[in-house]
């Protein structure tokens, strides 16, 4: 699994842009669209979202609970290479948000 991975976002956007990540998901999961190359198969949307593809690779987004961040973690049981899609894909949602900022790292 990565690290946690935490972007910028201040505390006054941070809630609003989990909540328009987990849309995000669960508007590509009703389409049938594919997150990192698979069909989604699972989302939890248990503080943030967490959504799971076919593989059982999985990516993680929610509001940091005590500084101006989000807290992004990503894993696959199939490889690094998987691993490292599903954190492109939860990227590029990211990245459609002004607000996110700068991580303080990256796998």
């Amino acid at each position: 699994s990565s690290p946690t991975m935490s972007p910028h976002c201040a505390d006054e956007t941070k809630y609003g842009v989990v909540d328009a990540v987990v849309k995000h998901f669960r508007d590509a999961q009703a389409k049938g669209a594919p997150v990192a190359g698979q069909d989604i198969r699972d989302i939890v949307t248990v503080n943030g979202v967490r959504v799971t593809v076919q593989d059982g690779t999985w990516g993680l987004v929610r509001a940091s609970s005590n500084k101006p961040e989000l807290v992004v973690v990503v894993e696959s049981p199939v490889s690094e290479a998987r691993m490292h899609d599903m954190f492109k894909a939860v990227d590029a949602v990211l990245r459609t948000h002004p607000a996110v900022g700068a991580y303080n790292q990256t796998i």
